[in-house]
């Protein structure tokens, strides 16, 4: 029989942890080691994939790897959160989306496949996108105080727009009539495509909508910016303010965040979150995103999911306000 040496013993212990290495979750290994995938529920162009665009080529520099942008639009969000949820919970698959996957789509639709609570956790907030009320150059307001007054005195009798039914623009206008007690008929359009020209054309009065939408009409005054509907003045537009200096509390800018499905490693989660602060603070990030009316974020897990916490408690009060029913 072989004797065993205290060499060989050496060895055979040293090959075992070496095997077991390979096998332990990435906390206990270099992360990331390969590419990390970006799911988005939006088509491309949208302003998730803007977000993961833009953050993705800031955290492949950064960590060294590959860091990929995949569309799966459809669904109502219900493709894009079933490839995160059936991946292999590894750290390197995460969900971007705006909020509205979480806080608009449970209001509005009965069957969803996927629950937050349930299936995700919250990695980082990575932007937020604020919407601006503007008006048509015809109506008598300058500023919120006007507007609200001659909204007063012609109750019933003026109409806004909206990207549709359940949209942050529609709740945004719902969550403002209901706390100044204005009568305006809504008008819903497929998205802000056609929704600012009808306002540029006077077939609306006024709406929310993103500023690199409004900007252009703005200069050549064919539109006036009101307010912004996020809880402070945007950088882009310090001039403009906010909403909630009129209405205390109000906050409806859109949001959009990381996700990762649940039982992903914590070490994953909190790398990716780190990360993102960093390069949410670099100096042309802002930039970057103001070209595309974006404000960049990157928080912390726990700051994610008590932020996205108020806005889920705030969509539901402002669909239950516009009494938009559950399909």
């Amino acid at each position: 029989m072989l004797k065993t040496t205290p060499l060989m013993k050496a060895i055979g212990f040293a090959f075992f942890f070496i095997l077991l290495g390979s096998t332990l979750p990435c906390s206990a290994q270099s992360y990331p080691n390969r590419a990390i995938r970006f799911v988005i529920p939006n088509p491309a162009g949208g302003l998730p994939d803007t977000v993961a665009r833009i953050y993705a080529q800031r955290l492949s520099e950064r960590l060294g790897q590959a860091v990929t942008v995949d569309n799966h639009p459809g669904a109502n969000g219900v493709l894009a959160c079933q490839s995160v949820m059936t991946a292999p919970k590894d750290g390197y698959t995460f969900l971007v989306s705006d909020g509205s996957t979480f806080s608009v789509n449970p209001r509005l639709y009965t069957n969803l496949s996927y629950d937050l609570r349930r299936d995700f956790v919250e990695v980082s907030l990575a932007a937020r996108a604020p919407l601006y009320l503007a008006v048509n150059s015809k109506i008598k307001a300058n500023n919120l105080k006007e507007l609200i007054a001659y909204i007063k005195a012609n109750p019933g009798t003026l109409t806004y727009g909206s990207s549709g039914i359940g949209s942050t623009h529609h709740l945004s206008m719902e969550a403002l009539k209901t706390a100044l007690n204005l009568d305006i008929t809504h008008v819903p359009y497929k998205g802000s495509g056609q929704s600012v020209p009808a306002l540029v054309g006077g077939q609306v009065d006024m709406l929310f909508a993103a500023l690199p939408s409004l900007s252009g009409f703005v200069k050549t005054g064919q539109l006036k910016l009101i307010a912004t509907n996020a809880a402070h003045r945007s950088s882009q537009e310090p001039n403009t303010p906010s909403i909630s200096e009129t209405v205390k509390g109000y906050d409806f800018s859109p949001t959009i965040g990381v996700f990762a499905a649940k039982g992903t490693p914590q070490v994953a989660i909190d790398k990716l979150s780190s990360e993102m602060a960093v390069v949410a603070k670099s100096s042309d990030m802002a930039q970057l995103f103001a070209t595309a009316g974006i404000d960049p974020v990157g928080s912390t897990p726990q700051e994610f999911e008590r932020a996205l916490a108020e806005e889920i408690d705030k969509v539901g009060k402002a669909v239950t306000a516009a009494g938009i029913k559950a399909e």
